[in-house]
C-alpha cells in the first residue's frame, strides 16, 4: 500500500501532516497513536518531533532562534527517509502550524509539498493537570506560563483551513484517528496528498 514509485510510476509528492498545540495538548502522545495506526493498515510513513531539531545550547550567533540549523536537520532527516521511498511525515512541534512555517517545509521536503495542518486543543485545567503530571524539574512554572502564553498565540494566528481537534476527556486512539482523516492518508487514494499548499 505504501510502496515508493518504480521508473514506471513515479514517486508521489511529500506530504506533511503539521501536529501543533500547546504544550501538554497531547501532541506526541497523539502523533505515536497516528503512527500506530498507520503501520496497522500497511501505509509508509515517517514521524519527527520538531523539538528535538534545534536542541542545541548555546544557539549560535548568527541564528539565534534556531530556525536555520532546524531548517538544515529537518532536511537531512528527510532525505534519508525519502531516499527509502517515503513520502507521508508526521512532524509534531508546538508552532510548526504557523503560516510563517510553510517555507521551512517546502525547502526541506521539496517545493511540491502537501501540508496538512492540525491544532490540538485543550482547556487551561486540562493542559495543567497533564504538565504537573510530567516531570519537568525546574522548567514546570515556565512551560506553564509558556502553554497559556501559545495556546492565544495559536488561536489567533493559525491558518483558517487549520482543522482543530479538540483533546479534553477523549482517548487517544479516537483523537489520532481524527488526526488522520484530516490528511486522506488512510483512504483508498494511497498518495493522499491533495493539493499543493
Amino acid at each position: 500500500m505504501g510502496k515508493a514509485g518504480t521508473a514506471d510510476t513515479p514517486a508521489a509528492p511529500p506530504s506533511v501532516l503539521l501536529i501543533g498545540g500547546r504544550a501538554g495538548v497531547g501532541k506526541t502522545t497523539v502523533a505515536w497513536e497516528a503512527a500506530a495506526q498507520l503501520r496497522a493498515a500497511d501505509i509508509s510513513h515517517a514521524i519527527i518531533e520538531g523539538d528535538f531539531m534545534g536542541q542545541v545550547y548555546p544557539p549560535p550567533q548568527h541564528d539565534p532562534h534556531l530556525s536555520a540549523i532546524t531548517e538544515r536537520n529537518l532536511k537531512a532527516i528527510w532525505t534519508n527517509y525519502a531516499q527509502l521511498g517515503c513520502h507521508r511525515l508526521i512532524y509534531t512541534n508546538t508552532l510548526s502550524i504557523l503560516p510563517e512555517t510553510a517555507p521551512t517545509f517546502h525547502r526541506a521536503l521539496g517545493p511540491d509539498v502537501h501540508i496538512t495542518r492540525v491544532l490540538l486543543t485543550a482547556t487551561d485545567t486540562t493542559t495543567h493537570q497533564r504538565l504537573t503530571g510530567r516531570e519537568l524539574g525546574s522548567e514546570l512554572d515556565k512551560e506553564l506560563q509558556n502553554s497559556a502564553r501559545k495556546a492565544r498565540l495559536l488561536e489567533v494566528r493559525v491558518p483558517a483551513d487549520t482543522v482543530r481537534v479538540r483533546t479534553d476527556g477523549r482517548r487517544v486512539v479516537d483523537i489520532a484517528r481524527e488526526v488522520l482523516t484530516a490528511t486522506g492518508w488512510t483512504r483508498n487514494d494511497q498518495a493522499g496528498t491533495g493539493a499543493p499548499d
